[in-house]
């Protein structure tokens, strides 16, 4: 993973809102905009503006069905940051 998408990652997980978002997602197979707004007590405007950072990020995917669409987590994403972040920290020991 390229520096640029770790620093993006990074971004969108800085906030708390989203931060929390990313987390009830992770822990469910996943969740409808309507049952984040919910849970979460924001706006349909903003959980929307939430996921399309995490989207773009890559630490979520979205997908249609029928008039729903299911957010979850990536965990490949996930995975590959973690070995990106462990990465910068060797680079820093050296």
């Amino acid at each position: 993973m390229d520096r640029p998408h770790v620093e993006k990652i990074s971004r969108a997980l800085a906030d708390e809102t989203r931060l929390r978002i990313f987390e009830a997602i992770s822990a469910t197979k996943h969740m409808n905009c309507g049952e984040i707004v919910s849970m979460r007590g924001v706006t349909p405007a903003t959980v929307s503006h939430h996921l399309r950072i995490l989207a773009d990020a890559d630490l979520i995917e979205s997908r249609r069905e029928g008039q729903f669409v299911h957010n979850e987590a990536n965990p490949r994403t996930l995975a590959e940051y973690t070995r990106a972040l462990s990465a910068l920290t060797r680079k820093k020991k050296r």
